[in-house]
Protein backbone atom coordinates (compact mmCIF):
# COMPACT_ATOMS: atom_id res chain seq x y z
CA UNK A 1 0.00 0.00 0.00
CA UNK A 2 1.48 3.30 -0.61
CA UNK A 3 1.55 6.43 0.51
CA UNK A 4 -1.37 7.95 -1.50
CA UNK A 5 -3.30 4.95 -0.56
CA UNK A 6 -3.78 6.21 2.65
CA UNK A 7 -5.37 9.75 1.17
CA UNK A 8 -8.28 8.04 -0.85
CA UNK A 9 -10.91 7.47 2.28
CA UNK A 10 -10.09 10.94 2.99
CA UNK A 11 -9.98 12.39 -0.85
CA UNK A 12 -11.73 10.12 -2.80
CA UNK A 13 -10.24 7.78 -5.95
CA UNK A 14 -7.38 10.25 -7.63
CA UNK A 15 -8.52 10.80 -11.15
CA UNK A 16 -5.42 10.98 -12.74
CA UNK A 17 -2.80 13.95 -13.71
CA UNK A 18 -0.90 15.18 -16.23
CA UNK A 19 2.75 14.33 -14.80
CA UNK A 20 4.53 16.00 -17.80
CA UNK A 21 4.40 19.49 -16.32
CA UNK A 22 5.97 18.66 -13.06
CA UNK A 23 8.81 16.41 -14.09
CA UNK A 24 9.45 19.15 -16.26
CA UNK A 25 9.91 21.45 -13.94
CA UNK A 26 11.80 19.43 -11.92
CA UNK A 27 14.37 19.50 -14.49
CA UNK A 28 13.94 23.37 -15.07
CA UNK A 29 14.59 23.84 -11.36
CA UNK A 30 17.35 21.08 -11.11
CA UNK A 31 15.61 19.09 -8.14
CA UNK A 32 14.05 15.78 -7.50
CA UNK A 33 10.98 16.50 -5.52
CA UNK A 34 10.19 15.05 -2.70
CA UNK A 35 8.53 11.21 -4.05
CA UNK A 36 5.48 11.10 -1.34
CA UNK A 37 4.38 15.01 -3.05
CA UNK A 38 5.14 13.84 -6.83
CA UNK A 39 3.52 10.62 -6.19
CA UNK A 40 0.39 12.98 -4.94
CA UNK A 41 0.03 15.94 -7.61
CA UNK A 42 0.58 13.05 -10.82
CA UNK A 43 -2.13 11.34 -9.03
CA UNK A 44 -4.41 14.42 -7.65
CA UNK A 45 -2.90 17.23 -9.18
CA UNK A 46 -4.43 20.94 -8.39
CA UNK A 47 -7.19 20.99 -5.37
CA UNK A 48 -8.88 22.76 -3.24
CA UNK A 49 -10.19 20.70 -0.03
CA UNK A 50 -12.96 22.21 1.35
CA UNK A 51 -12.29 25.79 -0.23
CA UNK A 52 -10.11 26.35 2.76
CA UNK A 53 -6.79 24.49 1.74
CA UNK A 54 -4.80 24.38 -2.03
CA UNK A 55 -2.54 21.79 -3.03
CA UNK A 56 -0.65 23.02 -6.22
CA UNK A 57 0.16 20.56 -8.29
CA UNK A 58 1.58 20.46 -11.98
CA UNK A 59 -0.81 22.75 -13.54
CA UNK A 60 -0.28 25.84 -11.23
CA UNK A 61 2.79 24.92 -9.19
CA UNK A 62 5.34 26.99 -11.09
CA UNK A 63 3.07 29.92 -11.21
CA UNK A 64 2.18 30.17 -7.65
CA UNK A 65 5.95 29.26 -6.36
CA UNK A 66 7.08 32.06 -8.78
CA UNK A 67 4.73 35.02 -7.51
CA UNK A 68 4.36 34.14 -4.12
CA UNK A 69 7.57 32.82 -3.21
CA UNK A 70 9.43 35.89 -4.82
CA UNK A 71 7.35 37.86 -2.61
CA UNK A 72 8.38 35.95 0.60
CA UNK A 73 11.65 35.62 -0.09
CA UNK A 74 14.48 37.55 1.97
CA UNK A 75 11.74 38.37 4.15
CA UNK A 76 12.91 38.18 7.64
CA UNK A 77 10.63 35.01 8.77
CA UNK A 78 11.69 33.21 6.15
CA UNK A 79 14.30 30.52 7.18
CA UNK A 80 15.69 29.86 3.33
CA UNK A 81 15.16 30.81 -0.34
CA UNK A 82 12.50 29.39 -2.28
CA UNK A 83 12.42 27.11 -5.16
CA UNK A 84 13.39 27.94 -7.89
CA UNK A 85 16.20 29.60 -5.64
CA UNK A 86 19.24 27.36 -5.46
CA UNK A 87 18.68 25.51 -2.28
CA UNK A 88 15.02 26.69 -1.85
CA UNK A 89 12.04 25.20 -0.51
CA UNK A 90 9.41 23.77 -2.19
CA UNK A 91 5.94 26.38 -1.94
CA UNK A 92 3.33 24.07 -2.50
CA UNK A 93 0.40 25.54 -0.79
CA UNK A 94 -1.62 27.45 0.92
CA UNK A 95 -4.86 28.04 3.32
CA UNK A 96 -7.69 30.66 2.40
CA UNK A 97 -6.18 32.66 5.62
CA UNK A 98 -2.73 32.99 3.96
CA UNK A 99 -0.71 29.91 5.58
CA UNK A 100 2.30 29.49 3.07
CA UNK A 101 2.79 25.81 2.97
CA UNK A 102 6.95 24.60 2.19
CA UNK A 103 8.80 21.39 1.70
CA UNK A 104 12.08 22.00 3.36
CA UNK A 105 14.54 19.83 1.97
CA UNK A 106 16.45 17.58 5.35
CA UNK A 107 18.98 15.02 3.06
CA UNK A 108 18.89 12.20 1.50
CA UNK A 109 15.39 12.42 0.29
CA UNK A 110 14.01 13.71 3.27
CA UNK A 111 11.88 16.76 2.65
CA UNK A 112 9.42 17.63 5.79
CA UNK A 113 6.35 20.60 5.51
CA UNK A 114 6.79 23.80 7.11
CA UNK A 115 4.68 26.81 6.40
CA UNK A 116 4.46 30.24 7.52
CA UNK A 117 1.68 30.81 10.12
CA UNK A 118 0.24 34.39 8.41
CA UNK A 119 -2.41 34.64 11.72
CA UNK A 120 0.28 34.02 14.05
CA UNK A 121 3.18 35.76 12.05
CA UNK A 122 5.69 32.98 13.29
CA UNK A 123 7.34 29.67 11.64
CA UNK A 124 6.11 26.38 11.65
CA UNK A 125 8.24 23.38 11.48
CA UNK A 126 7.04 19.53 11.50
CA UNK A 127 9.15 16.31 10.90
CA UNK A 128 6.59 14.86 8.68
CA UNK A 129 6.94 14.40 5.11
CA UNK A 130 4.16 16.10 2.58
CA UNK A 131 1.20 12.61 2.54
CA UNK A 132 1.97 11.67 6.38
CA UNK A 133 1.42 15.51 7.34
CA UNK A 134 -1.58 16.25 5.24
CA UNK A 135 -3.43 12.89 6.13
CA UNK A 136 -2.87 14.12 9.54
CA UNK A 137 -4.15 17.63 8.93
CA UNK A 138 -7.21 15.77 7.87
CA UNK A 139 -8.10 13.63 10.54
CA UNK A 140 -7.27 16.65 12.80
CA UNK A 141 -4.50 14.61 14.71
CA UNK A 142 -1.64 17.29 13.31
CA UNK A 143 -1.41 21.13 13.77
CA UNK A 144 -5.28 21.24 14.59
CA UNK A 145 -4.35 24.54 16.79
CA UNK A 146 -4.33 25.94 13.06
CA UNK A 147 -6.40 24.06 10.96
CA UNK A 148 -10.55 23.86 11.19
CA UNK A 149 -12.42 21.04 12.48
CA UNK A 150 -13.32 19.34 8.84
CA UNK A 151 -16.61 18.20 8.11
CA UNK A 152 -17.17 14.62 8.19
CA UNK A 153 -17.60 14.62 3.87
CA UNK A 154 -13.93 16.70 3.06
CA UNK A 155 -15.43 19.01 -0.37
CA UNK A 156 -12.30 17.63 -2.66
CA UNK A 157 -12.31 20.02 -6.06
CA UNK A 158 -9.79 19.67 -8.60
CA UNK A 159 -8.50 23.29 -10.21
CA UNK A 160 -8.79 23.25 -13.37
CA UNK A 161 -7.55 26.53 -15.88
Amino acid sequence: MSDIDDLIPLLGAPPGADAEPVEALQRQWGVNFPADFLSFVKAYGDLAIDEYLYVWGARYLESYAGSMGSRMEGQPYMPAPVLPSEGGMLLWGNTVEGDQLFLVDRGQGRWTVSAFRRGNGDWYESDLEFVPWLRGVLTEEVAAEWFPEWDETLDVRRLSS
